[in-house]
């Protein structure tokens, strides 16, 4: 079964950190895709970033220069290293993947910046 696992989420104080885990139950090595998306309260999803297998990578200009994807293939993770938080990063934040041709999502994780 394809699975993936958000973590990392919480409350933080607005210029405060975060980092998001997103383990994935096969190996990544092979997984075209992976990234981060978002939805706020009222909002559409949104591409946050994301990180193919040749390890390029795509920023939403909103989070560009503060968030960093970055991927461990050992250990089958995708990371999203949040810093500078805003009030408007405040959403469900939720684990993408492309493997084999599917798209996969994670059940997500909530981030609440507090201004």
């Amino acid at each position: 079964q394809v699975q993936l696992v958000e973590s990392g989420g919480g409350l933080v104080q607005a210029g405060g950190s975060l980092r998001l885990s997103c383990a994935f139950s096969r190996g990544i090595s092979s997984v075209n895709v992976m990234g981060w998306y978002r939805q706020a309260p009222g909002k559409q999803r949104e591409m946050v970033s994301i990180i193919t297998s040749g390890d390029s990578t795509n920023y939403a200009n909103s989070v560009k220069g503060r968030f960093t994807i970055s991927r461990d293939n050992a250990k089958n993770t995708v990371y999203l290293q949040m810093n500078s938080l805003k009030s408007e990063d405040t959403a469900v934040y939720y684990c993408y993947a492309i493997f084999r041709g599917s798209a996969y999502w994670g059940q997500g994780t909530q981030v609440t910046v507090s201004s």
